[in-house]
């Protein structure tokens, strides 16, 4: 069997396909949840803290280079002008990205679960019963009569 033909098989099975759908479908709603968090969630958070940016909450690590035009309280300048930062605030915006898309997977993936039928349980037929076993029942009928 030629590579291509392999590829293609590869290809056409259903799982490749679902997996594809899964990924487009994921990333667009990783959009969506971005902005969920940078529009709406952080910002409150970001009020209730002291500040309306959370993302800009950092402690800078190096100096500023020489020819730094910048602001220096801006956490985007300084991370293009490639200053060593602890960039906390960022950070923990993507950890609330993050927990707020596994939650919202965790509620689609119960949903899903609840709407599959799942099927009945195949109760087996019993086994037959080995003819020692008949023989000996019957012996013990007999001497019980």
């Amino acid at each position: 069997m030629g590579l291509i033909s392999e590829f293609k098989t590869f290809i056409n099975r259903g799982n490749v396909i679902d997996l594809a759908v899964g990924v487009i479908i994921g990333g667009a709603f990783a959009t969506i949840t971005k902005s969920l968090t940078d529009d709406l969630i952080m910002p409150v958070v970001g009020y209730i803290f002291g500040g309306a940016d959370f993302s800009g909450y950092f402690i800078r690590l190096g100096d500023l280079p020489a020819d730094y035009k910048g602001n220096p309280q801006s956490y985007a300048d300084l991370k293009a002008a490639g200053v060593a930062m602890f960039g906390w605030g960022q950070f923990l915006t993507v950890m609330v990205n993050f927990v707020i898309l596994a939650f919202i997977i965790f509620l689609l993936v119960k949903a899903v679960n609840r709407l599959t039928v799942k099927p009945e349980p195949e109760v087996a037929a019993p086994a037959a019963t080995p003819e020692d076993i008949i023989l000996l029942r019957e012996i013990r009928d007999s001497l019980q009569k």
